[in-house]
């Protein structure tokens, strides 16, 4: 990752840079550090469309298991009307139709939440990767793109409790 080998440079620039006695202060070039700041904004980028491509795709999932959900509820209620022909046929047909419904429930409610808890993984690892990014290389001398991670992260976190509570909402559903 190209990120974090410009992040290392920087690392090593101050690790080798002149210091001024007693104040715990460095002298640094200036133009190298921005220039190595530019790299790391252009190489950014990525990890952004990347988070947002999995938000995009978390949805096309949770779109995805709902269209099943409702072609298997339509399946459902064209047998039931197709089996009303007489009484018996009726009573057998309600009780696979329930049958139907529990298990098309069951399957979507699972779909969901094994959609939930891959994105809630997919999300916990990229905003690990953030918070490891931040805490090893930042500090105090880039406060600006620290406040980008933390940014991140906080949408991140965002995402996640969104998650958590559309999978809460989809429990209590039931």
């Amino acid at each position: 990752m190209k990120v974090l080998e410009l992040l290392d440079e920087i690392e090593d620039i101050i690790d080798t840079a002149s210091g001024f006695p007693l104040t715990g202060k460095i002298m640094v070039d200036a133009s190298e550090i921005l220039e190595i700041v530019k790299e790391i904004r252009v190489e950014l980028p990525d990890e952004i469309q990347q988070a947002q491509w999995i938000k995009q795709e978390r949805q096309r999932i949770l779109d995805e298991a709902k269209k099943e959900y409702e072609d298997i509820l339509n399946k459902a209620q064209q047998q039931a009307e197709a089996l009303i022909e007489n009484d018996d046929i009726v009573i057998r047909a309600k009780k696979r139709a329930d049958e139907i419904m529990t298990i098309s429930e069951e399957n979507c409610k699972n779909l969901k939440m094994q959609t939930f808890d891959y994105v809630d993984g997919i999300l916990y690892s990229f905003q690990e990767k953030m918070d490891q990014l931040s805490a090893v290389y930042l500090g105090d001398m880039i406060g600006n793109l620290e406040k980008s991670f933390e940014t991140i992260n906080a949408t991140l976190s965002e995402n996640r409790n969104e998650i958590k509570e559309m999978a809460y909402r989809a429990q209590a559903e039931d």
